[in-house]
């Protein structure tokens, strides 16, 4: 019996060694599912955080659009009056316009007369041209005539000089002998 109760007691320490190791397996089962949970618990209030902050960005974002809405508005009106100013100035410039081209056409016909005065005159010029050419020519020719002249009378007063320079050679070596 004494076996037995040894085998019993055995058997007994056994399955309370299982029955720790089924609980504890089922503890660490339990944890890890806690934990999964708390980490989509988390995740979820960090998404609503996200979805809050986003809401508040959107409300901000609305806002500013409808000041910006405001704004277009203004402009809208502003560049209205200013196309109605510019039109009236456009009607005010073509009137100018006008003006001006029946004025060019004026200068140009007056540009046309001086044109042909201006030709007439240019002729003229171009004659008196022709006409100082042919006397500078002249001019030309009389100064190289007067330069020939003057080189002649230099070698007739080079001789002269070298005339004289031979009398008073003569005339100095005469005396002394």
């Amino acid at each position: 019996m004494k076996n037995s109760h040894q085998n019993l007691l055995i058997v007994l320490a056994l399955s309370l060694c299982v029955l720790c190791a089924y609980q504890w397996y089922g503890q660490t089962l339990q944890r890890n599912e806690m934990e999964q949970m708390s980490r989509v618990i988390y995740q979820k209030s960090a998404e609503i955080q996200g979805y809050t902050n986003s809401m508040q960005m959107m409300d901000k974002q609305v806002a500013q659009m409808d000041g910006r809405i405001t704004e277009l508005k203004n402009t809208v009106q502003t560049n209205g009056q200013v196309m109605l100013e510019q039109k009236r100035e456009i009607n005010r410039l073509e009137a100018g316009n006008t003006a001006l081209t029946n004025q060019i056409a004026e200068y140009k016909k007056a540009v046309e007369t001086v044109e042909a005065k201006l030709k007439e005159a240019y002729e003229g010029v171009k004659k008196q041209n022709e006409s100082i050419k042919e006397l500078v020519a002249e001019r030309d020719d009389l100064v190289t005539k007067l330069n020939e002249s003057v080189k002649e009378r230099n070698g007739i007063v080079t001789q002269y000089n070298d005339l004289v320079e031979r009398v008073k050679k003569m005339q100095g070596g005469g005396k002394g002998q």
